[in-house]
């Protein structure tokens, strides 16, 4: 066959196959992919047209410094193998700056907003001349709060609400993790290293101390950070349209100041006293710093290896999250009903093999009693509870 016939063929199969293809439809997969490649056709050119925005570098920093050390922090689990590895927890655990981390949290949250697409958009409709928007940026600056009310904002606190939400919770799966295996290590007979006292306590207490100092942010992750409020992508953000309305919490009040003034020019190098000024909130700083206190006093007062280890759980992870959280997210609504009884089943007991006497029937259901608390084996030769029981309920245990 002629080259030119070949040709012909080819295109006349091509025709009949588009023809085909036309007939039947595109398939789900493909009208899926299609659909995707628009939307990241899209993305490519919003981040394109997007205005840069001006957000100084120690807005960058501490936000970086927050959200390495809380990633890390998500990480930790139980399972401790020796009493090096607790003590190497404890370090990471212990080696942050209540106040870079109070700051971090609202710098990291200004970034989040900066993702939401519907907040760039309505503060940016202030930026088109010069004096709508220095009239903007000195509002801002006058009263925070007023971001609250810019267009977008609802979409932005949501972003921010969500994505805090989600930190927090593996948070407290970490903390869930260690406070449990400190419990549990307790009973198991394979690891008596764990009920050995921790050696030269008094070092162990002055060397978490000497962490407590501010950080330097992961290059890396300030890089990230900085390329994700230039494009507005990059974050790996679940995408959620839930908005929320105010009121909203002070740090979230002031991350949507901190981010209205990037969109506007007016968070860069020369404007660090505004930035400086919306980093700090008091209930978060306050938090945290308790939270410190509170690892410093547990640490003093614990003894065994597995009371460390609780001390790691509860005032390093456990705390970081519930300062988070109650700083951030809106306090629950709690609904109570009308008082209603129910009648709990008393737990029967398995059959002990001992020469005891016969128990005697008795119809329609036997009497049963509730099993004594289990002891753990520091509560066995006395009735009073362990240190880390008095550590749970804020008791201080009394010095050797």
């Amino acid at each position: 066959m002629r080259p030119v016939a070949l040709a012909r063929a080819a295109a006349s199969l091509l025709a009949i196959a588009v023809v085909a293809g036309c007939a039947a439809g595109p398939s789900e997969e493909q009208l899926r992919a299609e659909a995707q490649a628009e939307l990241a056709a899209l993305q490519a050119r919003a981040a394109a047209a997007r205005p840069p925005i001006s957000l100084n570098s120690n807005v960058i920093q501490e936000a970086a410094v927050y959200l390495a050390y809380t990633r890390d922090m998500a990480t930790l689990r139980g399972g401790f193998e020796s009493p090096a590895e607790i003590q190497a927890a404890l370090q990471r655990g212990a080696g942050y700056d209540a106040r870079q981390v109070s700051r971090g949290l609202i710098a990291y949250a200004a970034i989040l907003a900066t993702q939401s697409p519907e907040f760039v958009t309505g503060v940016q409709t202030f930026a088109r001349d010069r004096e709508t928007r220095n009239a903007m940026v000195d509002r801002i600056v006058a009263n925070p709060a007023s971001a609250s009310t810019l267009p977008g904002a609802d979409a932005a606190a949501g972003l921010i609400i969500a994505t805090l939400d989600e930190d927090i919770r593996r948070l407290r799966e970490a903390a869930d993790s260690v406070e449990n295996d400190a419990y549990a290590i307790q009973a198991d007979r394979r690891t008596s290293w764990a009920r050995v006292h921790v050696s030269d306590r008094e070092g162990r207490l002055a060397s978490v101390r000497a962490l407590s100092r501010p950080n330097l942010a992961p290059a890396d992750e300030a890089a990230r950070l900085s390329a994700a409020v230039q494009s507005g992508t990059g974050l790996g953000l679940a995408s959620t349209d839930r908005r929320r309305s105010p009121p909203y919490p002070q740090s979230v009040e002031n991350a949507l100041a901190l981010a209205a003034l990037a969109l506007l020019d007016g968070a860069g190098e020369n404007a660090r006293a505004n930035t400086d000024a919306l980093m700090f909130e008091r209930q978060s700083l306050d938090c945290f710093e308790s939270s410190k206190l509170n690892l410093f006093q547990c640490l003093a007062a614990s003894r065994p290896q597995y009371e460390d280890m609780f001390c790691l759980g509860r005032h390093v992870v456990r705390d970081l999250g519930q300062c988070a959280r109650g700083t951030a997210l809106p306090a629950g609504q709690i609904t109570v009903g009308a008082p209603t009884q129910t009648q709990v089943n008393a737990p029967t007991r398995s059959p002990v093999d001992q020469a005891a006497p016969r128990a005697v029937p008795i119809t329609p259901t036997p009497l049963t009693t509730a099993p004594p608390p289990l002891a753990t084996p520091s509560q066995t030769q006395s009735p009073s509870q362990s240190t880390t029981q008095r550590l749970n309920s804020g008791l201080a245990a009394p010095e050797s």
